[in-house]
């Protein structure tokens, strides 16, 4: 590639056809007037929820169509601001759909409030005059539950009313992050300048073959991150800040424990996925390290080599559509129906997978009430792609089937459950991977593969999870959070874990700044919940076969109706208990020795 292409160059059939959701822009901005007249349809209860379970039940089933239409008016303009967020249109777009959103959360607000101030055990005499509204029972106990920590309806309402506002940290990452940041361009090891940008180093160079190429981009990359080091680092503390004082006022022990509520986790939990992966998988991960070292013959194991291949003769590339043919063979032992909603995910445009200036970096899987989802990535022509495709295809399929089998009051699951279903599809695809060949090269290959799951869930979230831990506490305790900190806690938390095994430089201490998960509550851990969930899920139905199966097709259409807990107790796993989670640890333990056999 000698230079990265503006959205207007790269080829239309490589992006999402947003089409699907409103046909014409001119729909989208008729819609978006149309909601703001229809937020009455709601507001038309405020002061009468006290007056029966009839009331309560037209309320609720007005807020939730309201909801659809607003996550279709907010779908639209956000994915149009994914593909491209240097182009002024979509970013004064997407702010529309923003303040839309934070005006009927204000006008709505009045739900929760009136709720949560009825009488002790209302609720209860409501679901037994008014049967349907069984369907509203858990997502009315949860909020019962916040009870304590509720502020009054005035306060409450102001805060829903400020969204827009108390977004704000996230937007400036992103903004600067995707329309503001350039780089300077990349040696490789044939003397030969390549571009650089995140999607670029990211996805691509930081697997190159070529140890030049893998350093060089690394370093131009870190350059540009240097540079903004004090910006993002004033964007997140500003984020912290905002979680910490919203959880004194409500009352919460610690910002960690109002994060944790609505995901429905226990903080023993949470510190198990924490405590537990850093001590067990560290050994494990440093022997990886080591291997890579041999085998590739390194003067040192730089950060910047860690994903470096370990076979760099024997690295198939793959084009999108042999990934989407790929993909949809190893899953379709999933039936059917959810083989469907893959076939057309590939055939009708639900992908984006251009490379080009301005888009979002990373992947993710956006699902659109009443309609599909869409699911961002760039492709880059490697198995990693392959493996990241069939993550963001299997959110895909859980929430639709998710959508299809609950109300939309029901269908999202916690953030602690979220991720099981995707990491579960990068399990079947490496099992697809292994069950077609014999070969040993393709064997150590495909376990590579499998590997970079785990290290992107077990180790790259992981860590960005006990970064989190470490600045809540701090801002818990009042400490600003600024770049020398922030630098300081990355460098000491990749140096406790991979030991003197790996050379963690200044460089690797500004890693903090990739990612925007930090700007989504407690999310990071959750990744290595979800793939712990799924390892043993992933195993159950290697064992069992189609049972395991079955239930897990349940376990996906139940949606957000169950906690996560019970969801995964559904699949067979019960993640009350740290022993699935050493379980795993060791699993990826096999691997790296199996590996290692190959390579003697």
């Amino acid at each position: 590639m000698s230079k990265i292409l503006t959205r207007a160059e790269v080829d239309l059939e490589s992006t999402w056809n947003l089409n699907d959701i409103f046909e014409t822009k001119e729909a989208w901005e008729q819609e978006l007037s149309a909601v703001k007249e229809d937020i009455s349809s709601v507001t038309q209860y405020e002061g009468r929820l006290g007056e029966g379970a009839n009331i309560l039940f037209a309320c609720l089933n007005a807020q939730e169509e309201l909801q659809g239409r607003i996550g279709r008016v907010g779908a639209y303009a956000q994915l149009h601001l994914a593909g491209d967020s240097i182009n002024t249109e979509n970013q004064i777009n997407a702010a529309k759909a923003r303040d839309l959103s934070s005006t009927v959360s204000s006008a709505l607000s009045f739900i929760k409030s009136e709720i949560i101030a009825l009488p002790d055990g209302t609720i209860d005499e409501y679901i037994q005059s008014q049967p349907e509204l069984k369907d509203f029972e858990r997502s009315l106990g949860l909020l019962l539950k916040t009870k304590p920590h509720s502020l009054n309806a005035e306060t409450e309402k102001v805060l829903a009313s400020m969204g827009e506002v108390l977004g704000a940290p996230y937007r400036i990452y992103e903004r600067s992050k995707l329309a503001d940041m350039t780089f300077s361009k990349a040696e490789d090891g044939r003397g030969e300048e390549v571009p650089v940008s995140f999607a670029l180093y990211e996805n691509k160079y930081v697997e190159s073959a070529d140890t030049d190429l893998r350093r060089n981009s690394f370093k131009a990359f870190s350059e540009t991150l240097y540079k903004y080091r004090n910006t993002f680092a004033e964007a997140y503390g500003t984020e912290v800040k905002r979680q910490v004082i919203e959880s004194r006022l409500r009352g919460y022990d610690s910002v960690t424990d109002m994060l944790l509520t609505p995901q429905q986790v226990t903080t023993e939990m949470y510190h198990n996925i924490l405590d537990i992966l850093q001590e067990e998988l560290a050994p494990h991960m440093r022997k990886y390290a080591a291997l890579k070292k041999r085998v590739l013959k390194l003067d040192e194991m730089t950060f910047a080599d860690l994903k470096a291949p370990l076979d760099p003769d024997f690295s198939p590339g793959i084009s999108f559509k042999e990934a989407g043919d790929l993909i949809k063979e190893a899953l379709a032992l999933l039936g059917p129906e959810y083989g469907e909603i893959v076939s057309d995910a590939f055939n009708n445009r639900w992908v984006d997978y251009a490379d080009n200036a301005g888009k979002r970096t990373g992947a993710f899987c956006m699902s659109t009430p009443g309609v599909h989802s869409y699911i961002l990535i760039s492709w880059a022509d490697n198995m990693r792609g392959a493996f990241t495709m069939a993550h963001e295809v299997g959110h895909a399929g859980h929430l639709m089937l998710a959508n299809k089998y609950q109300r939309l009051t029901n269908a999202r699951p916690s953030l602690y459950f979220i991720e099981a279903p995707s990491t579960m599809n990068e399990l079947l695809l490496a099992d697809h991977l292994l069950n077609r060949s014999n070969d040993p090269r393709m064997r150590r290959w495909v376990i590579s593969q499998l590997l970079g799951t785990y290290f992107h869930n077990f180790v790259t979230h992981l860590l960005e999870g006990e970064l989190q831990r470490q600045v809540y506490d701090l801002a818990m305790n009042n400490e600003p959070i600024t770049a020398v900190k922030l630098c300081e806690l990355k460098g000491n938390i990749l140096s406790s874990f991979w030991g003197e095994d790996v050379v963690i430089d200044e460089d690797a201490k500004l890693t903090w700044m990739r990612q925007p998960h930090y700007y989504m509550s407690l999310y990071p851990y959750t990744y290595a919940a979800g793939l712990t969930a799924s390892t043993a899920v992933a195993q159950l139905i290697r064992e069992e076969g189609q049972p395991a199966i079955d239930r897990w097709l349940e376990v996906l259409k139940s949606g957000g109706s169950k906690s996560p807990l019970e969801l995964m107790k559904m699949a067979g796993v019960d993640m009350s208990k740290p022993d699935p989670i050493r379980s795993a640890a060791a699993y990826v333990g096999s691997l790296i020795d199996e590996l290692e056999s190959l390579y003697i």
